[in-house]
């Protein structure tokens, strides 16, 4: 975790508050260590944005990237269906 903290010029507790929420879930979970995949870091630098930039707390950086998820999948569906055709 320190490692993605570092990266985000964030404090640890702004990460936990990301995992909380649901917007970074952490793999190989150790109770003293949690670890986290490129994609996590992704929406870390995203959320991080966000809440600079824009000025979004929390919550809304939850649904914004749930939001940006789910436009990523229906363009890929839509993708793989052209692809099929």
């Amino acid at each position: 975790m320190n490692d993605l903290y570092q990266a985000c010029f964030s404090p640890a507790e702004w990460i936990i508050d990301l995992v909380s929420e649901g917007v970074l879930e952490p793999i190989n979970y150790q109770q003293t260590h949690w670890r986290f995949s490129g994609i996590s870091l992704q929406k870390a630098q995203t959320a991080v944005r966000l809440q600079r930039d824009l000025g979004i707390n929390m919550s809304g950086i939850a649904l914004e990237l749930l939001d940006e998820i789910e436009s990523l999948q229906a363009r890929l569906s839509c993708l793989e269906l052209s692809d099929d055709a």
